[in-house]
């Protein structure tokens, strides 16, 4: 059996590791965004873009997991338009999310080749435009 000691410090230890990863943690961002699907889409397109995606966090620095798919509650956003006046509705039936280790390696995704290879499948699949949020982490 441990001592008393070797206990503690084991405990203390435990402690120290999970305050370091909990640092580190606070770094992560979350980058969001909700589409709408374009109905003529094809499953090839749907294939593709699900392909290009899953290979995402394999091709860019930083990006460290994507999660995406159908919202399980569909959102809808209203567009007025300034000079007409006339109000339009997108419902927004799916979403991604991807977490990168900071800001940084968002801002650098940006203009990462592999992020420019990953539109080309994204636009086959929804109508331009997305409803674009991040979550930083708590402070």
């Amino acid at each position: 059996p441990m001592s008393r000691f070797n206990q503690i410090t084991a405990c203390l230890a435990t402690l120290l590791v999970a305050a370091g990863a909990a640092s580190a943690a606070d770094k992560k961002l979350m980058h969001c965004f909700t589409y709408t699907a374009i109905e003529t889409a094809t499953a090839a397109d749907w294939e593709a873009f699900y392909k290009a995606t899953d290979a995402l966090p394999g091709k860019v620095s930083g990006l460290t997991a994507v999660w995406y798919g159908k919202l399980a509650r569909p959102l809808n956003q209203f567009n007025p338009n300034r000079t007409t006046g006339e109000v339009t509705r997108l419902v927004r039936q799916y979403g991604v999310c991807m977490e990168f280790k900071d800001q940084d390696a968002l801002k650098a995704y940006e203009s990462d080749p592999a992020h420019t290879a990953w539109v080309s499948a994204y636009e086959k699949v929804r109508v331009p435009h997305t409803l674009t949020f991040d979550i930083l982490p708590p402070k």
